[in-house]
């Protein structure tokens, strides 16, 4: 499985880089219909243009309400609790083997690494469209 953590980190590396080139959070809907970061600068225009000589703005609801739960703060937390997640499972592993190749009892830590390889399976299985992800680690 470490082929599984490797992969695993290089997306949750992705998700960093993109969340960190974006204006930091949180965000909110100003008067003018655009996203705003926490400064007051837009983040992301209203539709724009204009329809019967009104400004088109994002809709209420849940779109807007999608958008703005997904400010670059937020993913920047969800990132590191995922990796938090990935380091548990690849250290309990790592121990269940080493347990195992000193002829000590390892069947706490293959239960610790068998429960967090099913919570990490879990987190691979949000990329499964990404180049990379295998079919033996759907969940």
């Amino acid at each position: 499985m470490d082929g599984l953590v490797r992969w695993l980190s290089v997306q949750l590396d992705e998700d960093e880089r993109i969340a960190k080139a974006a204006p930091p959070g949180p965000w909110s809907m100003d008067g003018a219909g655009s996203v705003a970061d926490a400064d007051g600068g837009r983040v992301i225009p209203s539709v724009g243009g204009a329809l019967d000589g009104r400004v088109t703005r994002w809709p209420e609801g849940p779109v807007i309400d999608h958008v703005l739960g997904h400010d670059p703060a937020r993913v920047l937390r969800e990132i590191e609790a995922k990796r938090a997640i990935v380091a548990r499972y690849d250290f309990a592993s790592k121990e269940a083997v080493r347990l195992a190749l000193a002829g000590e009892d390892d069947a706490v830590w293959v239960q610790v690494a068998g429960a967090l390889q099913s919570c990490v399976l879990c987190l691979a299985a949000i990329y499964a469209d990404r180049p990379g992800y295998r079919d033996e680690w759907k969940p």
